[in-house]
């Protein structure tokens, strides 16, 4: 069969732009769904994860030289380990069966240890509200990767459990944590010295979370995860960017906040999370897309902007909007000039905030972006001032539906990206499986694996 390369297709649209049109890998590897389209990045290998399309957040381990990539899922109860050693052929290694009627889509992990969120969700996403669902996080052992143990769980109190939490290794895990008494999720720190026996060690909210206190600004729930460097934690919190003292994990101290709400998106996901770039006084924060996701939902792009934005960190008392990403435009040809026509959810939502794992790829000037119905966007941030695109690649139109969401128009909805030390890029939708993706643009990394 003709690569991807051989193949007599040149660009429809633009000559840095490719159209595929099937790509089979050695072996036994779930062919490559014909129909995407991509700048400077190309698929090498897909997985239909056992049937089980919808994957969401994902991590990586490293284990005598086999790569196990760990993720959640949408429209299944539980996780899948899928084998990524060689990755144009990626197999699922196990399926670890979640509670019933429970959302399952988060899970983080450092060394041996994971943590998988659980917590109920709503009826258009697939919930059955006449019965019961589970709560909180679930600590394993992973010290036999693909056989996972587990050792606790930790609950908290109310019905929507935790979200995106965040454990960076250590002795203490951050948790985004739906606890009775609040407005939305707070920040939560769980002592996890003992897994077997993990115990709240501190929290923090915004002022005006908690019943009968009075807000002194915006207020809204904490998405997650907080990224933690010495003693500072830096949080998407709402609509916010919320930088905080956590010498005293027991009374964690307010440091400093910069407000993206109004003017753009608020509530949970407007500053879905902050990605922190190291060695240099930056922030990345972005809004999570929303609309035409369920039936009776707005329609796409109908409320305030979306944001994605770095963020200037040199005061942390006094965080500053630096500048503002470029939105994607559609290629030409196309039946629409812009994303918000093509149906389902426009707008950011995930980057490789994994980078405290050793096997995932350290973050330098490239922001890896997914955008819903616009794939993954890849830009470069050499120059924070001016961030530019320099790579995208969208998956093609399903063919069939997996999940109820979108509930109208059936159309790709990349949701989450990792990216490992060799270079290997992961992606999942909620319609597809797992596609792992090259870039191929001349800001590519050079692949950092040395363990």
């Amino acid at each position: 069969m003709k690569s991807h390369h051989d193949a007599p297709h040149r660009p429809m649209f633009a000559t840095a732009l490719v159209i595929a049109i099937g790509l089979m890998a050695t072996g036994c590897a779930d062919r490559i769904p014909t129909g995407w389209v991509a700048d400077q990045m190309k698929p090498i290998g897909y997985s239909d994860l056992d049937g089980r399309g919808g994957a969401f957040k994902m991590a990586i381990k490293q284990v005598n030289g086999r790569w196990y990539l760990y993720m959640g899922h949408l429209w299944h109860r539980g996780w899948s380990i899928v084998d990524v050693t060689d990755p144009a052929s990626p197999k699922v290694a196990k399926f670890v069966p979640g509670p019933e009627n429970t959302w399952t889509i988060q899970m983080e992990l450092h060394d041996n240890l994971m943590l998988t969120s659980i917590g109920s969700f709503s009826k258009a996403w697939g919930s059955d509200p006449d019965k019961p669902s589970e709560e909180g996080v679930l600590l394993w052992d992973i010290s036999d990767p693909v056989n996972p143990k587990q050792l606790s769980h930790w609950k908290t109190g109310g019905a929507a459990g935790t979200h995106r939490n965040g454990y960076p290794g250590g002795r203490y895990a951050y948790l985004s944590a739906a606890v009775p008494g609040f407005q939305s999720n707070i920040l939560v720190i769980l002592d996890v010295s003992d897994p077997k026996n993990p115990k709240e060690a501190g929290r923090w909210w915004l002022p005006g979370q908690k019943e009968g206190e009075t807000a002194t600004g915006p207020v809204a729930g904490v998405h997650g995860p907080p990224i933690i460097e010495g003693n500072l934690a830096y949080v998407g919190y709402g609509g916010s960017v919320v930088i905080l003292d956590i010498s005293n994990v027991a009374a964690p101290k307010l440091v400093g906040r910069l407000d993206m709400s109004p003017p753009f998106k608020g509530g949970f996901t407007g500053a879905h999370d902050v990605l922190r770039i190291p060695g240099k006084p930056l922030l990345f924060t972005h809004s999570e897309g929303g609309g035409s996701d369920a039936v009776g939902g707005p329609t796409t792009c109908a409320g305030p902007l979306n944001s994605a934005a770095m963020v200037d960190i040199k005061d942390p008392a006094k965080p500053r909007l630096m500048s503002l990403f470029p939105e994607p435009v559609p290629p030409k040809g196309l039946p629409y000039t812009s994303f918000c026509d093509k149906g389902g959810r426009f707008g950011p939502h995930n980057t490789n905030l994994e980078y405290h794992l050793p096997d995932v790829q350290k973050q330098g000037d490239l922001i890896y972006l997914t955008y819903f119905n616009a794939g993954l966007r890849i830009f470069d941030i050499k120059d924070p001032r001016q961030p530019k695109e320099v790579g995208w690649f969208i998956p093609p139109t399903p063919p069939e539906r997996v999940g109820p969401i979108p509930a109208t128009t059936v159309v790709t909805q990349v949701e989450d990206v990792l990216v490992d030390t060799r270079g290997n890029i992961y992606i999942t939708d909620k319609q597809w499986g797992l596609f792992v993706l090259r870039y191929t643009g001349e800001a590519a990394s050079t692949p950092t694996s040395t363990r």
